[in-house]
């Protein structure tokens, strides 16, 4: 098999590469919010069943540092250390790494903005990302507009189902009826697993197609690092971005205590000992940081690569990455 030595996308898709990041760093430079770097390595990680970290060895003889280290699925636990330590608002531009597929939507090393505005509430962040993209877009020469929908309304439309009461026969009876009888053995009777697969089979592709499209009100089985409603406990406070039919970002307004963060991490490795699922250390510095006492914030982390894929209208990553994995 010949060595692909040259850049998988053209010279134009680089230089709007560094159109994107610089419009970006001035998006938030004019408001204030700083700009940071956290390590790519770090002794803990996710413990998020729908997500594998790449895991190398540190080996120093005679060092008490010796071990196993994890490359960042995002920066997630370490900018909340910055939080924890008074940075204000921030944000990075930064690599992350997943450990998984890679195709036309996905490459194991990609890039990420991820930012966090202190005393924000989801409201004002989702402002704020509508007007960042928005304005992104325009940069150019798109037209773009912005929706909000709820996680309900999409199931209950798309599906006929409603992602809070609906019996997993009822789920099982649409997924086969919608061509996907492998559902109950992939799903079992694990609710949230379910969520997932028929939000990313059957609503997801249709996402943002003619606007930017925000996703609210999901459910309390879907929480990641979110807060719960305090005025509805069904629902976490989270949106997720989509636009051409692909994901674009997941953000939150963030959960601050430590406690029912740590029994998240408990109840995700408790899940991922259920599918069979490599274990993996939660990170103790990101609860010590919260029992130290995390800012009332929320922050949102946003795929570039996807992102530069839709504003040219690109329909693969090797059309905007130099250098996707086979060519690494």
């Amino acid at each position: 098999m010949p060595l692909h030595w040259a850049p998988s996308c053209p010279l134009s898709a680089i230089k709007m590469r560094a159109q994107l990041n610089r419009s970006i760093r001035t998006f938030f430079e004019d408001r204030g919010v700083l700009e940071v770097e956290t390590p790519l390595l770090s002794w803990g990680t996710v413990t998020d069943p729908a997500l594998t970290p790449f895991k190398t060895a540190y080996h120093r003889p005679g060092s008490s540092y010796s071990g196993d280290l994890y490359l960042q699925t995002s920066p997630e636990f370490a900018m909340k250390r910055l939080l924890a330590g008074g940075s204000g608002s921030i944000y990075q531009i930064v690599k992350a790494f997943r450990n998984e597929e890679q195709g036309r939507y996905h490459n194991p090393e990609f890039s990420l903005l991820e930012w966090y505005r202190v005393d924000f509430g989801l409201d004002q962040l989702i402002d704020e990302v509508e007007a960042l993209i928005l304005m992104l877009a325009a940069s150019f020469g798109k037209g773009l507009t912005s929706r909000r929908i709820s996680y309900q309304t999409l199931f209950l439309a798309r599906l006929q189902c409603d992602p809070l009461e609906s019996s997993f026969s009822e789920f099982q009876a649409k997924a086969e009826a919608l061509g996907l009888p492998e559902a109950s053995h992939l799903c079992g009777e694990d609710r949230a697993t379910w969520l997932d697969l028929l939000f990313g089979h059957f609503i997801q592709p249709d996402l943002g197609r003619d606007a930017l499209t925000v996703v609210i009100g999901y459910p309390a089985i879907l929480p990641s690092l979110a807060r719960s409603c305090p005025h509805d406990p069904r629902y976490v406070e989270r949106a997720e971005l989509f636009l051409a039919g692909m994901e674009l970002g997941n953000g939150f307004h963030e959960l601050r205590d430590p406690n029912e963060q740590r029994q998240r991490f408990e109840r995700d490795l408790e899940r991922r000992q259920d599918h069979g699922q490599v274990m993996l250390p939660m990170d103790q510095r990101l609860l010590e940081a919260l029992r130290v006492g995390l800012p009332a914030c929320s922050g949102m982390a946003i795929g570039l690569d996807r992102l530069l894929m839709a504003l040219i209208g690109s329909s693969s990553l090797e059309d905007v990455l130099g250098f996707p994995i086979e060519r690494a």
